[in-house]
């Protein structure tokens, strides 16, 4: 049987967000996925990215920040960020029949996602497509203290020509939270995982990583 998409909006503090859902047959487990700071959830990364996951029997649920369906270009403050990933979980939670359901995100959406798990958001585990560990050409300041203590699965997607996390930073981190938190780099990518000099299209980019993501997922504990 074809996935099936289903347009949804979402209420979280006085914004209503959209949302869509993609289900194929008899899903292994759902992810919700968010978009980074300058693109919203229709970007053709994140399409790529969640129609490769639907192909592989993992249903989808993007939705847009606030401040993205308003129309504006800064991102919103972590609380409102925080309140719009609660909202999209329990949306999600409420459309799964039982299976694992997930949070991941491209860059901003990703940490938002992080954080949302830390003042206590239910998820089976995490994805990380681009953590931005710190601004670029700053490591000094690491966005990394909300992490440890934290006991789910997670995996850091991570190209190796990103500048928000050079290889061997991510390592370190990912030690510190212990065995349950993986690092997969991604040769030649930047922050959006394209590498240079190639053809592919950003939809093609997205689509190239949920195979590492769905072996993951499949392998982590029930």
């Amino acid at each position: 049987m074809p996935t099936t998409e289903t347009e949804l909006t979402i209420k979280t503090g006085d914004a209503t967000v959209p949302a869509r859902y993609a289900r194929p047959a008899d899903p292994a487990a759902t992810v919700v996925l968010a978009h980074g700071a300058g693109a919203g959830m229709d970007h053709p990364f994140l399409s790529g990215f969640a129609r490769a996951l639907n192909d592989a029997h993992v249903a989808t649920l993007r939705f847009n920040f606030p401040y993205m369906a308003a129309g504006k270009k800064f991102p919103d403050r972590p609380p409102v960020a925080l309140a719009a990933w609660r909202a999209a979980m329990e949306t999600a939670l409420g459309l799964e029949e039982g299976g694992p359901v997930w949070a991941a995100g491209k860059s901003f959406g990703g940490r938002m996602a992080s954080m949302a798990v830390a003042e206590g958001m239910p998820a089976a585990g995490l994805v990380f497509l681009g953590y931005p560990l710190h601004a670029p050409g700053k490591p000094e300041k690491l966005r990394d203290q909300h992490l440890y203590g934290l006991s789910l699965p997670m995996l850091f997607l991570q190209g190796t020509r990103d500048p928000f996390a050079q290889p061997g930073e991510l390592e370190a981190v990912a030690e510190r939270i212990g065995p349950h938190a993986a690092v997969e780099w991604f040769e030649g990518g930047d922050h959006s995982f394209h590498v240079a000099r190639s053809r592919r299209s950003p939809e093609e980019d997205g689509a190239s990583l949920a195979g590492t993501v769905t072996g993951f997922l499949a392998a982590a504990p029930a």
